[in-house]
């Protein structure tokens, strides 16, 4: 699953490019996905693949789960008070709220839901660490699909850039590559390329 670079994700028609403005993107990934038929949306793949995108495979899962042990032992994962941070969701316009098809705020899993265009959404994590966005985004190409995955992370804290280097190793070989076989898997299994 390739690293991709920020050139080619930059140029991608996306909202998140203005919305995310002065957020460090930190890592943008993709992977391609074959064409069962024209007009998939990023949206309609979500809904019809019934679960969560992107879950993670045993391994990374074990190894996800012992972070989030220590995390709670040390206090990283906890929400910061709600008058201490500020949602990326702030940032949407009525133009933005007016398209989403879901609305901000909504769990997902470990994240929350800013904002989910046809094509791109948008969830978001705080806690003491860091706080991070990951972008899905799904573009039909010549040869099919490419769905990409970008995170942002804005620092709240000198702790922030210290942590994302701690864990950069696990995130690049582990975590990214996982999530990104689910997606491929989920494509094949929702549309039957498998």
């Amino acid at each position: 699953m390739p690293q991709i670079s920020r050139q080619e994700f930059e140029r991608l028609p996306l909202r998140a490019h203005a919305f995310l403005a002065g957020v460090a993107l930190h890592d943008v990934w993709a992977v391609d996905l074959p064409r069962t038929r024209s007009g998939i949306t990023l949206d309609e793949f979500l809904r019809m693949a019934s679960t969560r995108l992107c879950r993670l495979s045993p391994v990374p899962r074990a190894l996800l789960n012992v972070r989030l042990f220590v995390g709670r032992l040390l206090g990283w994962d906890r929400e910061p008070a709600a008058t201490a941070w500020e949602s990326f969701a702030t940032r949407m316009t009525t133009e933005d709220r007016s398209r989403s098809l879901a609305p901000a705020g909504t769990r997902e899993g470990l994240f929350r839901v800013v904002y989910r265009f046809k094509n791109e959404q948008l969830l978001e994590l705080i806690n003491r660490t860091a706080h991070a966005a990951a972008l899905s985004a799904l573009v039909e190409t010549a040869n099919g699909y490419r769905f990409y995955f970008g995170v942002y992370v804005r620092k709240i804290s000198r702790f922030t850039p210290i942590y994302m280097a701690l864990i950069d190793p696990f995130r690049k070989l582990v975590v990214y590559p996982s999530l990104l076989r689910t997606v491929r898997a989920k494509w094949n299994q929702t549309f039957g390329t498998a």
